[in-house]
């Protein structure tokens, strides 16, 4: 029958879960309270008896439940998508969460806590439920709005903002202490995790899973996304960072791959799944007498949160650019509450860092949060109507001032053409210091994971593993060291002609500048060489050996010079390439389509323009109104085939539009189709 226990608890889990959300569905109440309040009624602490006979069991689920959730986080990150956002979003994120952090801090001096709890009370309100918040706005057809787009890009800073504290948390609980030295050394063993994971990841993993996307099913592409999913994530467990940090930068890469809305289709169901189980476990922690004890603060708390969030993001956006009923929608969506407050409660009380009081505190202000939200997101125009009605008068002038102000002072700053080339160079020569840098600390890494047997057996001398290690990891990072190179002379030119600014041509002009191109070289190769030396200092042969290697290594580097150039080049224009995006065209809006002017047209895809593109690629429906109903590929039919389907060559379509809008739709695919 102990065979059978792990199979009952997740029906009792599911069942009840899907019960109750049916019902929280049909009262149009926010779902994750129907989860929380499934984990109370099957958790240990609600009578007559505990339904789920092995929580640890569950527990597991839930820590899978994290993974998936991170996973899918970093899907929806994507780098194109915060550069679009811009700087506002980074300003109004920088200024929300450092009000939200002083105002919990003070809060709970307020009520009598320690500084322990306050602080964690300060860093956990000043999160948003990335994932909440999203899908509410996709329930309201919002997701394309002004409002939502400074929304996206907010909450992609707070998501940055978690993956930071839960390192850094997590550093804390490995040594007790974090002093200046060792936050340093921790920032910078996770930015050059960051930058290698995702640089190396972005050049080879989206290329590898479109193939499988091209030539396999569902299925394979499914099993090859998880696969990179758990590898990543074991990735960084290994390094000593959190599997919640490897499945969002498993995330981050796919999210670069063309494939992506495919694999995020795939996986949604087992996300949810998972998710589900995470709240429902959450729920099962809940003690009822602990809620009532706590029902009071908690009231204080909500009410002060949503207060003060509503208004930091508001005014943030407002003074962002944004006009004043656009602010108060990124206010109002802005203040919600939830997984992340989880998370960073469970780790505080984990690491003992807080009191058991705060977790189950967390999770009832966060049901109160979920409650009260929703109200206030259907009146947010009534609340900008009533604050323009009672704000004074001079203060909403000099506000509406403020804003012109720096409107103008935007467009007076926008960069020169030269500077923009400067930053460029200045960002590619920080690059790849970064990648040299992981490189030989992911080889240090290696080196003290290798078993004391190995040097025991082969009777190895001691620093024998080093010195190879060393010298194979400078050969391999090579094209690095010649690219770094030629950037640094590059970023010498630029910044000596802009050092020494005479107009006039003259032979000590050119004296000049081709003394400040030697300083400014000199000091990037004494930077180069404190790098090299620093993040291979685990791992560093003797002075003799070690000078003998650099002449080597240096050696190979003159004589395939041009060859890692190349390379280099090579590795930075796919870098580039998988993280451009490229302007949709305007979209025209076609005629609407009666069902009595319908009509259906079979064409074949031949080799041409259209092999290889995904069919919302194609702008088909946007451009013509045409629309592709059905998809026929080596005898198996797929009805109503999905935006992120890749048309083959010898696929077969059937077309369903007018007949002008079946004529507009051959001429907009081109010579690809076949009748």
């Amino acid at each position: 029958m102990q065979d059978y226990a792990f199979l009952q608890d997740m029906a009792v889990v599911m069942v009840v879960a899907g019960l109750v959300t049916l019902i929280f569905h049909r009262l149009k109440q926010p779902v994750i309270l129907g989860y929380l309040l499934a984990g109370l009624i099957i958790g240990p602490y609600t009578p007559p008896f505990a339904f789920v006979s092995d929580a640890a069991v569950i527990d597991t689920l839930a820590d899978l439940g994290v993974v998936f959730l991170m996973f899918s986080l970093g899907m929806d990150f994507n780098l194109r998508k915060l550069k679009k956002v811009g700087k506002s979003a980074l300003m109004v994120g920088v200024f929300e969460i450092l009000i939200m952090v002083l105002t919990g801090y003070f809060l709970g001096a307020a009520l009598g806590w320690g500084k322990p709890d306050s602080l964690f009370l300060g860093m956990i309100l000043a999160l948003t439920s990335t994932m909440i918040v999203v899908k509410n706005l996709r329930d309201r057809d919002e997701i394309h709005t002004p409002h939502a787009e400074m929304i996206s890009g907010i909450s992609l800073f707070d998501d940055l903002v978690v993956i930071i504290l839960m390192v850094g948390l997590q550093g804390f609980s490995r040594t007790g202490s974090l002093p200046a030295s060792e936050m340093f050394g921790l920032l910078g063993g996770v930015s050059a995790f960051l930058v290698a994971v995702v640089v190396v990841g972005v050049l080879f993993l989206p290329p590898i899973l479109h193939y499988i996307a091209r030539k396999a099913s569902d299925e394979m592409l499914l099993v090859a996304a998880l696969g990179i999913c758990f590898g990543i994530s074991l990735f960084a467990v290994k390094l000593g960072f959190s599997a919640a940090l490897g499945a969002f930068l498993a995330g981050a890469i796919i999210a670069e791959s063309r494939d992506v809305g495919r694999v995020s289709a795939l996986t949604q169901p087992l996300r949810d799944m998972f998710v589900a189980v995470f709240f429902v476990a959450i729920g099962m922690q809940i003690n009822p007498e602990f809620f009532a004890a706590g029902l009071v603060p908690a009231l204080v708390i909500t009410a002060v949160y949503m207060v003060v969030k509503i208004s930091a993001c508001a005014l943030g956006a407002f003074l962002a650019g944004r006009e004043a009923r656009t602010a108060m929608k990124v206010g109002t969506n802005m203040a919600q509450l939830g997984e992340f407050a989880f998370l960073l409660a469970a780790l505080g009380e984990q690491m003992n860092f807080t009191s058991r009081f705060l977790y189950p505190l967390v999770v009832s202000v966060t049901c109160l949060n979920a409650l009260l939200r929703p109200y206030l997101v259907d009146n947010s125009d009534h609340f900008t109507a009533w604050l323009g009605r009672r704000l004074p008068r001079p203060l909403v002038n000099q506000l509406l001032l403020f804003q012109k102000r720096r409107s103008q002072l935007q467009l007076e700053n926008s960069s020169r053409a030269v500077r923009k080339a400067l930053h460029k160079v200045i960002v590619q020569v920080i690059l790849t210091l970064i990648l040299i840098a992981a490189g030989f600390l992911l080889s240090g890494v290696l080196l003290h994971t290798l078993p004391d047997s190995i040097h025991a057996r082969l009777s190895l001398p001691a620093e024998l593993p080093g010195m190879v290690l060393w010298g194979v990891t400078a050969l391999l990072l090579l094209p690095l060291y010649v690219g770094g190179l030629l950037k640094m002379r590059a970023l010498s030119m630029m910044l000596s002609e802009l050092t020494v600014t005479e107009r006039r041509d003259s032979p000590g002009r050119r004296t000049r500048r081709s003394a400040v191109q030697s300083v400014y070289f000199t000091l990037q190769l004494i930077l180069l060489l404190l790098v090299t030396v620093l993040s291979s200092a685990a791992m560093l042969p003797p002075r003799d050996t070690a000078l003998i290697l650099v002449l080597l290594v240096t050696a190979v580097g003159m004589w395939k010079w041009p060859s890692f150039n190349r390379w280099y080049s090579q590795g930075k224009s796919a870098l580039i390439t998988a993280f451009q995006e490229f302007p949709a065209p305007a979209p025209s809006i076609p005629d609407p389509l009666r069902l009595t002017d319908a009509h259906l047209r079979t064409v074949r895809v031949l080799p041409g323009p259209v092999e290889g593109k995904l069919i919302r690629e194609l702008g088909l429906r946007t451009e013509t109104g045409a629309t592709i109903v059905a998809l026929d590929r080596d005898g198996k039919s797929r009805v109503n085939p999905g935006p992120d389907i890749e048309l083959l060559r010898g696929d077969l379509l059937l077309l369903l539009g007018t007949e002008s809008q079946l004529d507009d739709a051959e001429k907009h695919l081109g010579s690809g189709l076949n009748p």
